[in-house]
């Protein structure tokens, strides 16, 4: 029997929930010439900016049993040239939904930057990272407090007509009512989680293994917190959650659509295996076969 992995997003049709997570993927171009991107349900474009950014100082990504370290610093080529160079040319190869993910470290960046990645006809969702330290308020995460999360949704929703989904960071005591904040704010969705803050020690050189001490900690030991967040949210929210956080197979795909996600994100596993994506669309039939599953959107939230 034909296995149907289509899924509902915010009135979009994805031909399944797999989609690359931002800076895991790059611009989804890098990698056109390797495989059929059309494969994959949708790519979350790598994080943005109003200005280019040349990231932070080197090493910035370390391995670790379970995951990664990293702390990139959301190098990127700015705004501009994500609506005017980056997405057209992705467009012209790739017909699923893309996903521009959108970083800022005040409320003015932020609506600048959303505002542009709204009037770009190649993009279909606006995804914005609240994880950025807040330049206006002393440093702290916008993503931190119910407060500064909902003020940016507010913000980013005054000039979106296009679906928005706010990114959370699991860096928080209570993600559901960071989560609520958000939907009341006018949030179409929340895509969940971010990297949980880290930190590894060179016992020999007796120095962080990152010239940033401390960085975004991801990769397959974080799903189990990662599902709970999800499970967590989706229960308690009326929108829709894009499940992100050491997915690494089908089974975790399922798994998170069975906690509530509508879309699942794949991050650290793309930078393991650049073909990590495909070979989990590629696996999920069978798999979906073995556990009964006709339709992939009869799965979610079922547990």
């Amino acid at each position: 029997m034909v296995k149907d992995l289509s899924v509902g997003l915010c009135g979009l049709t994805l031909k399944n929930p797999v989609i690359p997570a931002s800076g895991t993927f790059g611009f989804g171009l890098e990698l056109a010439k390797d495989m059929d991107l059309n494969v994959l349900g949708g790519i979350s474009l790598k994080g943005t900016t109003r200005e280019a950014r040349y990231g932070n100082p080197t090493p910035r990504i370390a391995e670790c049993p379970g995951g990664m370290i990293n702390s990139v610093g959301l190098q990127n080529p700015g705004i501009n040239v994500l609506v005017n160079e980056k997405v057209p040319a992705l467009r012209k190869v790739y017909d699923g939904c893309i996903i521009a993910n959108i970083s800022g470290f005040s409320l003015d960046e932020y609506r600048e930057c959303c505002a542009k990645a709204d009037a770009c006809e190649g993009i279909d969702i606006i995804e914005v990272n609240i994880s950025c330290p807040n330049v206006h308020n002393g440093g702290m995460a916008f993503g931190t407090s119910a407060e500064s999360a909902a003020e940016v949704t507010r913000t980013v929703r005054a000039v979106c007509r296009k679906p928005v989904f706010i990114k959370l960071s699991p860096n928080v005591t209570d993600i559901v009512s960071i989560a609520r904040a958000c939907e009341d704010a006018g949030a179409d969705g929340v895509t969940l989680v971010n990297t949980f803050l880290g930190m590894r020690i060179d016992i020999h050189r007796r120095q962080p293994v990152i010239a940033n001490k401390m960085g975004g900690f991801s990769g397959r030991a974080i799903f189990p917190i990662a599902l709970r967040m999800v499970y967590q949210v989706a229960h308690a929210c009326r929108i829709p959650v894009m499940g992100c956080g050491g997915v690494a197979s089908a089974a975790d795909v399922i798994e998170m659509m069975m906690a509530g996600a509508t879309a699942v994100q794949v991050g650290a596993e793309n930078l393991r295996n650049p073909f990590a994506c495909p070979e989990i669309t590629a696996a999920l039939p069978d798999l979906m076969e073995e556990l009964s599953i006709n339709t992939l959107q009869e799965i979610i939230g079922t547990v």
